[in-house]
C-alpha cells in the first residue's frame, strides 16, 4: 500500500515525517555511524518492537560488518502515553562485555525508558555505549537523553508508522503520521 492510500484513513492525521525524508536521514545516519565506528564495528541493539523497521534500514546503511541483537521493553502498554514503569520483556542474547554497543531506538518520549536501558546495559561493561534514536518528542523529557545520533525532533503528538504502533496497528505505514483515532483500553 502506498502513502496515498493511507491519507483517507480516519484515524490518521497529518504526516510528521515523510517517507523520502526518512530514507534520506537513515542514509545520513548510516554514513555517520560508518565513519565513527571504523575499525570497531558496532553491535546494534534494537529496542522492539518499534525500532525493527528503522534498525533494518539503518543496518543496511552502515558500511561495516555490524552484528544485531534485540531486546523488548514495555512502558506504554496499549495506550498512547508512557506509564513510566519499564520492564524487560525480552533480554539480549549477546554478551556486551568489551563490545561497542549502539542502541537503536524508535522514539524517545520522556527519556525514562532510555535512562533505564542505559543503566542496565552499562552494567554489562560494554567498551562503549551510544544511542541512535529516530525520533525525539519535543518538550517531553524527564531524564537526560545523551543521544549520539538523532533522526528527527517532532511535536509531542502520538505518532504511528515506520515501525511505531498503537495497539500493534499501523507499524507498516511508510511514513510517520499523527494518530487521531480512539485510544485503546489497556
Amino acid at each position: 500500500m502506498n502513502a496515498d492510500h493511507w491519507s483517507s484513513h480516519p484515524d490518521l492525521g497529518e504526516v510528521v515525517v515523510a517517507e523520502k525524508d526518512l530514507q534520506r536521514r537513515v542514509e545520513e545516519l548510516g554514513a555517520q555511524i560508518t565513519a565513527d565506528y571504523q575499525g570497531r564495528p558496532p553491535l546494534l541493539v534494537g529496542v522492539l518492537k518499534g525500532a525493527f523497521v528503522f534498525m533494518s534500514d539503518l543496518a543496511r546503511a552502515i558500511a561495516l560488518p555490524v552484528e544485531i541483537d534485540v531486546m523488548a521493553v514495555a512502558s506504554y502498554g496499549s495506550g498512547t502515553t508512557t506509564s513510566g514503569v519499564v520492564r524487560i520483556v525480552k533480554d539480549l542474547d549477546s554478551d556486551l562485555a568489551g563490545r561497542h554497543v549502539l542502541v537503536v531506538e524508535d522514539i524517545v518520549d520522556s527519556g525514562l525508558t532510555l535512562s533505564y536501558l542505559r543503566r542496565g546495559l552499562l552494567a554489562r561493561q560494554p567498551a562503549s555505549l551510544e544511542v541512535c534514536a529516530l525520533l525525539v518528542k519535543e518538550s517531553r523529557q524527564r531524564a537526560p537523553l545523551d543521544l549520539r545520533y538523532t533522526g528527527f525532533h517532532i511535536p509531542p503528538d502520538f505518532v504511528v508508522g515506520y515501525g511505531l504502533d498503537v495497539a500493534e496497528r499501523y507499524r507498516n505505514l511508510p511514513d510517520i503520521r499523527v494518530y487521531r483515532g480512539p485510544v485503546p483500553v489497556e
